[in-house]
């Protein structure tokens, strides 16, 4: 079976600061702005990686989506815990103080992790978690 990830979606509740994070701050390319009824959906990703992309989408744009659960929503994003994306990089440290010195939340820093991996995690504008990854050897 030949499988690939072509898109992921983190929801977003102000375009303009979740565009400014993820272009601005980790660099990623805009491959798409689409604007629809006062909603955005902005597709940003890594360059060099033109098949992977992640949506960044308004979180109740659904229309099965019940307001009850539209306030849940809200409330989880506000607490981070929606949420997340794993990002990989072969110097985490370095990617950890430009994110740092770009003012993103920092929710930990660099760490040996007893798993394998050294990573560190940020929030981006909604509140989603942001976590990057080195692996061991690289």
């Amino acid at each position: 079976m030949d499988l690939n990830i072509h898109a992921s979606f983190l929801p977003h509740d102000d375009p303009d600061a979740a565009l400014a994070f993820y272009r601005d701050t980790l660099g990623f390319e805009v491959r798409g702005d689409v604007g629809y009824e006062g909603m955005r959906w902005i597709t940003v990703g890594p360059a060099g990686q033109p098949g992977t992309s992640i949506v960044l989408h308004p979180p109740a744009a659904d229309p099965g989506i019940t307001d009850d659960e539209r306030r849940t929503i809200t409330e989880m994003m506000a607490k981070g815990t929606y949420a997340s994306i794993v990002l990989s990089t072969t110097d985490v440290d370095g990617v950890f103080e430009r994110l740092q010195a770009g003012d993103a939340e920092v929710v930990q820093e660099p760490v040996d992790q007893p798993y394998g991996v050294r990573d560190c995690a940020f929030r981006d504008p909604a509140g989603n978690m942001v976590r990057i990854q080195q692996l061991k050897g690289q």
